[in-house]
């Protein structure tokens, strides 16, 4: 019985004890003269283990009885999680050595919080779900502030430290209640108390505080307080991972309570998170209009997009999980490319995030210019490329849902928003040639992977590389 419960369980704990060697290897070798070569074997071992779990289908497995589920929808988020670290990782290795800041505690971070993010969509209890939750919180919280002499890196580790242990208390509050009025704590059997007829009281708000911790974990609102400040505050590489994989494994965590655990009670939470997907939609296009840094923008440009992201899972059903998964799965392709470019943004050496510097940029790059362009107008939904169907999708789950009300207001939103990311487009291609503008682009991998990004943003409305029927797999494992 154990043998084949860890058999379940064999990638996260291969992923476990590699980072826990490396660990060792590292401090007992010259700590930082390895971080470039542990970057590259954290990544290799990311796209290993993502190709391993995506050609395992089959039947839904459970293990530790029912603690952890090992299912299509678990599978779909793993190789998702998996593959964007890599990508990010990849990204940022040149970018921390040139300005001293590539440590070899790094990837190992970042390892650690991917086996976090792994227990967290596979939870199938709410222990489980804090332990992957913490993991992944507590690395994230110490690569916010790696860069130790920066005062703006310190207040985001500690922004992000003191408003996550709010949320987990939140989130821990919530579980206790729930476990009291459904006298388990496995999502099996809290499905059961929550089907027979009408929910009592205690076990709702128990509900209405697991979601408020689960909203802060996606930075939707009002739970967004501190993603426009951590963002703006992290080293770029460790933003572009903020604005990825945690993102796909807050959001999958989030669908599996809801519809694992509460699933007989559509009804009861369903206007809960239709109401805070407004809110995150409105806020987070409104907002990010007045931002002069591309990555506070960025950080708005999140919040609205977890937004449109959850109007999927407030729908209830399997095509609304499946739109979240979709929209997902382009989103964090979208944000590799974008914040490949904003990487590659600096002056003398120097990072620069300033939107006003790109003035006349597609005259110098216009290659990069172009790319960006693309991704852009993905962002903002504009049809026929790839981030219109992402949307799409969201709004007619909705619609089909009976909501029709939240799809509307998503398509409003929608429109709002597409003013700040046409802004930057114009000012590539419009905006005032300032003196001191932006060095040429020196990394080939961030130039690759923009290029790549953009290319699939324009070459996947054929069929979205097939995802949409992976997708639709997915939800059905789930929503049963």
């Amino acid at each position: 019985m154990i043998s084949a419960d860890l058999n379940i369980i064999l990638p996260e704990i291969l992923l476990a004890v590699f980072a826990m060697l490396a660990l060792l290897g590292a401090v007992y070798t010259g700590k930082d003269k390895h971080a470039t070569v542990l970057v590259w074997a954290t990544s290799a071992i990311f796209v290993a283990l993502a190709f391993w779990i995506g050609s395992t289908g089959g039947a839904a497995q459970v293990a530790f009885n029912g603690m952890f589920i090992d299912d299509g929808f678990a599978r779909f988020a793993k190789v998702t999680i998996l593959l964007s670290a890599a990508a990010v990782l990849v990204m940022s290795a040149g970018y921390m050595e040139r300005r001293g800041i590539l440590r070899f505690e790094y990837p190992l971070l970042i390892a650690l919080a991917a086996v976090g993010m792994m227990m967290m969509v596979s939870a199938g209890d709410l222990m489980a779900l804090y332990m992957g939750l913490e993991l992944q919180s507590l690395s994230l919280y110490v690569v916010a502030s790696l860069r130790r002499d920066s005062a703006k890196s310190t207040e985001a580790g500690l922004k992000y430290f003191v408003l996550g242990a709010l949320s987990s208390g939140l989130l821990l509050y919530g579980a206790s209640l729930v476990y009291g009025y459904s006298g388990t704590t496995l999502f099996s059997g809290i499905i059961e108390t929550a089907s027979h007829g009408d929910m009592s009281v205690g076990l709702l708000i128990g509900l209405v505080l697991v979601i408020s911790g689960l909203a802060f974990k996606v930075s939707a609102v009002p739970f967004h307080m501190w993603t426009p400040d951590v963002y703006e505050g992290s080293p770029t590489p460790v933003t572009a991972f903020f604005a990825t994989a945690p993102k796909v494994a807050a959001m999958a965590l989030f669908a599996r309570v809801m519809h694992d655990a509460f699933g007989g009670a559509v009804g009861d939470w369903q206007q809960v998170v239709a109401l805070i997907s407004v809110l995150s939609m409105f806020l987070g296009a409104i907002a990010a209009i007045g931002q002069r840094d591309i990555k506070r923008l960025m950080a708005y440009s999140s919040i609205a997009h977890m937004g449109y992201a959850l109007m999927g899972l407030a729908a209830g059903t399997v095509l609304g999980v499946q739109a979240m998964l979709i929209y997902m799965a382009i989103y964090v392709t979208m944000n590799v490319g974008t914040f490949a470019f904003i990487m590659s943004m600096e002056r003398d050496g120097q990072p620069v995030t300033d939107i006003d510097s790109l003035g006349l940029y597609s005259k110098r790059e216009p290659g990069k210019a172009m790319a960006m362009l693309v991704l852009l107008f993905s962002l903002a939904g504009v049809p026929p490329l790839v981030g219109f169907f992402g949307k799409f999708y969201v709004l007619r789950a909705a619609y089909e849902a009976g909501l029709a009300w939240l799809a509307v207001a998503g398509v409003i939103a929608s429109v709002i928003g597409a003013y700040y990311y046409l802004r930057i487009v114009f000012f590539m291609y419009f905006g005032e040639d300032r003196e001191g503008a932006l060095d040429g682009g020196k990394s080939p991998v961030l130039w690759g992977f923009l290029m790549a990004s953009a290319v699939i943003m324009v070459v996947g409305i054929v069929n979205l590389f097939g995802i949409e029927g992976v997708a639709q797999a997915a939800a059905m494992t789930l929503v049963n």
